[in-house]
């Protein structure tokens, strides 16, 4: 962390109230093959509860996972004062995602329509989620998941679904949803005067993209980026977080 990033929080911190929010998958937790296998660092189960029970600081986990993946790989507690938002912002809490009969059929038709792509392909599944379905790619070969990837979006370029792209994932929703706006909710709901968002996939520009200049962006990892600010990888994430939560 540069002396110019620890600065600016420093700073921001003395706001209230205010929302961190952070992607869990390549900014908690090592990117892994297994999906399920995903876990935070050692300790950051702790940073994030001692920052969350700092007065008029919030903490949102925001994530492409499925509300009960997201729950299950980070491994909250029931009594946990943190906010888990999943499927990209389609659910919040104990939400359930409610469909008319459209978006079940266009979400029926899609899935399908994948999990024929996903058929025989070594290294390609399909995940379901309340109101989408996802092409993974990350374990099949490259030229297999370039030729997948294609044949996917050209299957969900139809009415009533709207896509998503992210690291080796084609992502469907027949429900509007982003990360921006997941974030644009939380800010409005929690009131909060400034929002640090923590990110490393291109599905988190668009929640770089509604930050205002009394926010902070911060990217991990490479890659083009609307974030102001950038850090190397999780063990970098958790120093920030060491620095949040002990000030």
């Amino acid at each position: 962390m540069t002396d110019e990033l620890r600065a600016r929080l420093s700073e921001w911190l003395r706001q209230r109230p205010l929302l961190v929010a952070l992607d869990f998958d390549g900014v908690l937790a090592p990117i892994v093959e297994q999906p399920e296998a995903a876990r935070a660092l050692p300790g950051t189960d702790k940073l994030l509860e001692r920052l969350a029970a700092i007065g008029g600081v919030h903490v949102a986990l925001v994530s492409g996972r499925a509300l009960t993946s997201l729950r299950a790989v980070a491994q909250v507690a029931p009594d946990s004062r943190l906010v888990l938002v999943g499927s990209h912002g389609a659910e919040v809490g104990g939400t359930v995602v409610q469909l008319d009969d459209d978006a079940r059929d266009a979400l029926a038709s899609v899935h399908a329509a994948f999990l024929a792509l996903a058929a025989d392909r070594p290294g390609v599944h399909v995940e379901t989620k309340p109101a989408g379905v996802v092409l993974h790619t990350r374990r099949a070969p490259r030229d297999v998941a370039a030729q997948v990837t294609e044949a996917a979006l050209g299957a969900a370029d139809r009415p009533g679904c709207h896509v998503t792209q992210g690291k080796e994932v084609v992502e469907v929703s027949v429900i509007e949803t982003g990360k921006g706006v997941a974030l644009e909710r939380l800010r409005a709901e929690l009131g909060a005067v400034g929002v640090l968002y923590v990110g490393d996939d291109v599905t988190d520009e668009n929640a770089f993209a509604v930050l205002g200049e009394n926010d902070i962006g911060i990217k991990v990892g490479d890659g083009d980026t609307r974030a102001a600010w950038r850090v190397a990888d999780p063990e970098h994430v958790q120093d920030l977080l060491r620095l949040l939560a002990h000030g």
